[in-house]
């Protein structure tokens, strides 16, 4: 009878390939990850976001797993907020056994598939990657085209892990800075996974000067305006005449932030004049800035200042 080959995910030498990261079958009959990761770990997200283009995010806790995770339409990237657990992963005689815990990720590439042995509870957060979207961002660098995914079980990558986590404090505040941040993580991500990754590791090179003075005046117009429909990498990026890769290094080279983090700053210096300078209610400064309830706002503006809105309206009058 022959022995499973063991691997500790976590101190591989050499990562192996998946053994099944081709999907077997049409495209079409590959499950969404949303709905593969629902039926095997058997309840629903805490919280979810996506959109037709990026793929989601999802943050997950779930209890013990033993089932087979069938092939899935995205790439599947994970990492642990809080708790250590045991993980196997098996692909026939193959065993794969890592931790999840905090700094490392795991990866099931699209199309593959694998029995998946987990004793107790996982807290978790999940990325489901387009593979059109590694391609675009591959493209867009100037960079081969990507390779396949590797498979990783616990595998230590405290960038990653960092890029995922700070995803999970931004689902279910403003729709549209969530939405701008999901793009420019989407990308973040793919950028690391095909550089650390990929059966043939890619190495970007780096990148410098802004944009031209017209070019930011135009991004910062857009930025500024109340039609949130306006607001778009895809659109920044295409007012510039430059792909999304190159306009999120241009622009942070330009003001020393990115779209995100910029326009997070113009909505808070928003919000303290509306504070500072008028009477309404911290409930309706949520609602005109685009918070999905005061509770979001509120929990974002601390996060900001140290304060929360209604201690800083006090200081400051």
């Amino acid at each position: 009878m022959s022995t499973p080959t063991l691997h500790d995910a976590a101190q591989e030498a050499r990562p192996r390939l998946s053994q099944a990261r081709q999907p077997t079958l049409p495209v079409a009959d590959l499950r969404p990850a949303d709905v593969e990761m629902a039926r095997v770990l058997k309840t629903a997200p805490l919280r979810m976001a996506s959109d037709s283009t990026n793929g989601a995010i999802a943050h997950w806790k779930h209890g013990a797993l033993h089932d087979v995770v069938e092939p899935m339409t995205h790439h599947v990237i994970m990492t642990y907020p809080t708790g250590v657990q045991r993980l196997e992963r098996r692909t026939g005689k193959s065993v794969a056994i890592g931790t999840a815990r905090s700094g490392v990720v795991t990866i099931i590439p699209a199309g593959s598939s694998a029995r998946w042995d987990i004793p107790g509870a996982v807290d978790v957060i999940q990325l489901y990657l387009p593979q059109t979207t590694l391609e675009r961002v591959g493209r867009e660098a100037d960079v081969p085209s990507p390779g396949h995914l590797l498979e990783r079980t616990g595998h230590p990558d405290p960038v990653t892990s960092g890029l995922l986590m700070s995803a999970a404090d931004v689902l279910g505040g403003s729709a549209l800075l969530d939405a701008l941040f999901r793009q420019q993580l989407t990308d973040l991500v793919a950028t690391r996974i095909l550089a650390a990754h990929s059966g043939t590791p890619i190495m970007f090179e780096p990148i410098t000067g802004g944009l031209s003075a017209r070019a930011l005046q135009r991004a910062i117009e857009r930025l500024r305006s109340d039609s949130d429909g306006d607001i778009s990498l895809a659109k920044l990026a295409s007012d510039a005449g430059l792909s999304r890769f190159h306009f999120c290094r241009a622009f942070k080279e330009s003001t020393g932030l990115s779209p995100h983090a910029w326009l997070r700053q113009q909505r808070l210096e928003r919000a303290m004049n509306m504070l500072r300078e008028t009477d309404v209610s911290i409930e309706l400064v949520a609602v005109e800035l685009g918070y999905a309830s005061q509770t979001a706002f509120a929990a974002a503006f601390k996060k900001l200042t140290g304060e929360t809105p209604s201690d800083w309206r006090r200081r400051m009058r």
